[in-house]
């Protein structure tokens, strides 16, 4: 309200008192409360109805000189930082200034000083496998690393056929370095059957009417982890023919099939985070691995184990089972034509 509106009110409260009204009663005809009334007459024979400038002179409020020093953390640190947070943590860890990010961005704000945000990232797009490496058995692998909670200092390293989705080999260590990669996938290697093919190859002894020697004998998929990029998985991976496939950092559903195995394992098997033995875990893993490519049933792959459809047998299977489920349901469509065509009960009337 300004104070034209109060010194107003306030005449007509004059008026009405002139005219015989009391105080009170003026006051409340207009709405206007009487000790509101009485201060507005204070402040009219004092300073006015003009409000005071906001502020004061609090004893924690900021110095001229940290005005000054932010405002050069700013200057020398702001394309830097490019946030006032940091700005704040910044000067408190050089011994500059100590305030919090509110004042840093106040005064700046006051100074006309306005931090750039970074400039967000292009969205990328997942780079495609090579053109040779088909769908099929033993063509794709992906693998990747997992803790367990109660098991601390623990990882696994498990191996998995992309395409069958059969859990190939795992190995539970306290490192996770190159060297434990080349022990599962020597391991995977030799389980599968392309050790003696590495081998071969490398003796030159490949037969060159069957396969391409030029092309890698599988694609390894992984994420963008230290031990996966190493010189030494690198030399490893050249050795033996296969070639490397990285996803995008920061981007887990590039490697979805694995990340898939894991939850899948950690929430069907829970009783795995409460094992804080390695050992145990280890031979626990092993025998879930067994169960998980002959017993379970993926849901990726329908009424298919993994075993299954690694050996070959997927699509015999599936094959019977539509065959089936197309004998079912044309029995049961000749079953209620059958039961709409015959003829009800006699009629004894």
């Amino acid at each position: 309200m300004d104070a034209v509106t109060k010194s107003g009110l306030l005449d007509l409260v004059d008026q009405a008192v002139e005219n015989g009204w009391a105080h009170r009663r003026a006051c409340h005809v207009l709405e206007l409360k009487e000790t509101r009334a009485w201060r507005w007459r204070e402040r009219s024979a004092g300073r006015g109805f003009e409000d005071l400038p906001a502020g004061g002179h609090p004893v924690h409020g900021l110095l001229e000189e940290e005005h000054a020093e932010i405002v050069a953390l700013f200057e020398q640190w702001g394309e830097t930082d490019r946030s006032h947070r940091k700005l704040a943590h910044r000067g408190s860890y050089l011994r500059r200034i100590w305030v919090s990010a509110s004042s840093v961005k106040r005064v700046l704000a006051a100074q006309g000083l306005h931090l750039r945000a970074p400039s967000r990232p292009a969205r990328s797009e997942r780079r495609p496998f090579p053109e040779w490496a088909t769908y099929t058995k033993c063509s794709i692998w992906i693998f990747d690393s997992t803790h367990f909670k109660r098991c601390l200092g623990t990882s696994a390293t498990a191996i998995m056929d992309l395409v069958t989705r059969k859990w190939l080999a795992t190995i539970v260590s306290g490192e996770e370095t190159s060297t434990q990669i080349q022990v599962v996938f020597t391991d995977a290697l030799e389980a599968e059957g392309l050790w003696d093919l590495i081998g071969a190859r490398a003796d030159g002894l490949v037969d060159l009417t069957v396969d391409d020697p030029a092309r890698p004998i599988l694609l390894a998929v992984s994420d963008n982890g230290p031990q996966m990029t190493a010189g030494s998985t690198r030399e490893f991976m050249a050795m033996c023919a296969i070639a490397q496939h990285f996803g995008r950092p920061g981007t887990p559903t590039d490697q979805a099939w694995i990340e898939s195995l894991f939850s899948h394992i950690k929430a069907e098997w829970s009783h795995l985070d409460r094992i804080a033995d390695p050992a145990e875990l280890r031979a626990e893993l092993e025998i879930i691995r067994k169960e998980y490519n002959t017993v379970r049933l993926h849901a990726g792959i329908g009424y298919v184990t993994p075993d299954d459809e690694h050996e070959g047998r997927g699509p015999g299977i599936r094959k019977a089972r539509q065959e089936g489920l197309d004998a079912a349901r044309k029995k049961r469509i000749e079953y209620h034509r059958n039961q709409r065509q015959s003829p009800g009960p006699p009629n004894v009337d």
